[in-house]
Parts: structure tokens; sequence; C-alpha cells
């Protein structure tokens, strides 16, 4: 045998070793009593669909996922990542086919990115994305009171951030003039979630994001942090995070998970040890299996 045949089934094997070792390496708190059953269905894509009015700064769109059946289907709005300033949908589009495999329409969309754009331009774009969804619920056969979000990193605080202001009596100069009630999500999915702007410094990331430094802007780093809009009628959170996470550490999702819990607000939080923030998104099946359940359980019709 060669050298570099050796080779590369030495790497194989190891990159399997580590899919197992890693894949057992997760703490679930508050997990469900019984789990969900998950069950298979096919799914259609119409992309790039625009969601932006014709007036708005940038044309924007998504990939629309459809589940076969006549019957209305529960929404996931799906957000990617990228520190805000780079990424793009396709990131997230393995996630969008689980989902859509599991029975749920996603809407998995782009969003304008910062320096060029900044705060809250990026929570604008959601609102209206979610305005869309109610607008055009009967002609793609969407039920627009069972829709949901679904982000990682700065899609997760963007997400997590839409819904905690829907819901938030203290927020109305967020929910105007695109967001509000109708913006509202039925429950929240977030991974790797910067949670609390004001527990980082000023790095070049949330500088072009906000607009300036903590010392300067400190008003807009708390306003953009989704943990100031957490009320007792907030919905209900599943978080999960790597806890290995040098980039956003760990007790961001710890923070949010207690202070849900604290105002009776339903969290799970399903804790990847070994994992960084990276590697909890690229080995995340795990943590999208108890997401989807989570979700299935949240979207039963009565």
């Amino acid at each position: 045998m060669r050298a570099h045949e050796t080779l590369k089934i030495l790497v194989g094997v190891g990159t399997l070793v580590s899919a197992l070792v890693l894949g057992g390496c997760a703490s679930y708190h508050n997990a469900p009593a019984e789990p969900v059953e998950l069950k298979n269905t096919s799914f259609t894509v119409n992309h790039g669909v625009q969601f932006s009015p014709d007036d708005w700064p940038k044309k924007l769109y998504g990939d629309l996922y459809l589940p076969e059946g006549e019957q209305l289907h529960p929404v996931v709005l799906m957000v990617h990542g990228g520190g805000w300033e780079g990424r793009s949908r396709s990131d997230i589009s393995w996630i969008s086919e689980k989902l859509a495999s599991h029975g749920f329409a996603v809407f998995n969309i782009d969003y304008r990115l910062a320096p060029d754009y900044i705060f809250p331009a990026q929570l604008h774009d959601l609102q209206i994305a979610r305005t869309w969804l109610n607008h055009n619920a009967e002609q793609f056969r969407l039920d627009a009171s069972r829709v949901n979000g679904f982000g990682f990193s700065s899609g997760a605080h963007l997400i997590a951030l839409m819904a905690l202001v829907a819901s938030s009596n203290d927020a109305e100069s967020l929910n105007q003039p695109y967001g509000g009630p109708d913006t509202a999500l039925n429950a929240v999915v977030a991974g790797g979630t910067p949670a609390d702007l004001t527990a980082f410094g000023s790095g070049k990331l949330l500088r072009q994001f906000l607009g300036g430094t903590k010392a300067d802007i400190p008003d807009t780093y708390r306003a953009a942090s989704p943990i100031t809009y957490v009320t007792r009628n907030s919905p209900p959170f599943f978080l999960f995070h790597g806890n290995m996470d040098s980039l956003v550490p760990f007790r961001q999702a710890q923070t949010l998970h207690d202070t849900l819990l604290a105002n009776g607000v339903e969290s799970e939080l399903f804790e990847m040890r070994l994992r960084g923030h990276i590697t909890s998104f690229l080995t995340a099946g795990s943590a999208i299996s108890k997401a989807t359940g989570f979700l299935m359980r949240h979207n039963k019709k009565p």
C-alpha cells in the first residue's frame, strides 16, 4: 500500500473516531420527558424568492422549502451566521433540508451585512421577511400562526432579538416601523448565540455592526442585546452551544437560558462539550435532531 493511501485511510478513521467521540459529548439541560418521533416527508424548494419590498435599500432573497401535502405547514424562518458581515443562506441549507424533510416549511433568508449597513438594518430585514410570510401564507400553504425561528451565531442573535422584541412591551423603538406583534415567533432555536453584547469588548465585528465602541454607544450595545427583552411573554427557546467556544463564550447561552427560566419561559439548553464556535456548527447533527423535536412539540395543532 502506498504511503499516501495509508495516510488517507488514517485521516478517514481519525475523522470517524472524532465524530463518534464528539457525538456523545453533550449535556441536555431541562430536556423534555419524552422524545418526539421524527417522520420523513418529501419537499420542493423555490430558490431566490424576493421578500424585500421594491423600495427597500437592497433586494433580499430567500429559499422557500415546501413539504408535500395540502395541509397548512408550520414555518421556520432560517437565518445564517457570519459575524453580521459575511456568509450567506447557503451555509445553513443543510439544516433547512432536514427541517423540511420533517414537515416544516422553511424560509432560508439573506440579510444586509455590515459595515455597509449597521444595526438595526438587519433586524428590519428579518421583520419584513416575517411579514412576507404572513402576506404569502395562503399562496404557499403556510400556517402563519405557527412561524418559528432558527439561527446560528449572528443569525441566532438576530432571530432571538426579533422574537424577544416582538413579545416585549419595552421595545417600541425596535418594533417600529416594521415589527410588532405580527412579527412574533411561536418558538426559537438559537445556536452559538451572542445574547448579551454588553458582555463583549468592542471588537471589529461589533464596532462595524453597531457603529461604534461600547464606550461611545453603550445604549446601542444594550438595545441590540436579545437578553434585554426577555419577559414572561417570551416564546420558548432551544439553545445549543459549544462549551469551549472562545468566540461566543458558553456563558452567553447559560445566562440567556437562566434568564428565560427565571421569567417563567420554557428553555432547553443543549451543551455541546469539547466544541468551539465553528465545530459546534459543523458537528451539530445531534443538536439539530433535538431542536427538530423541540419545534415539533411546540407546533402541534390543538
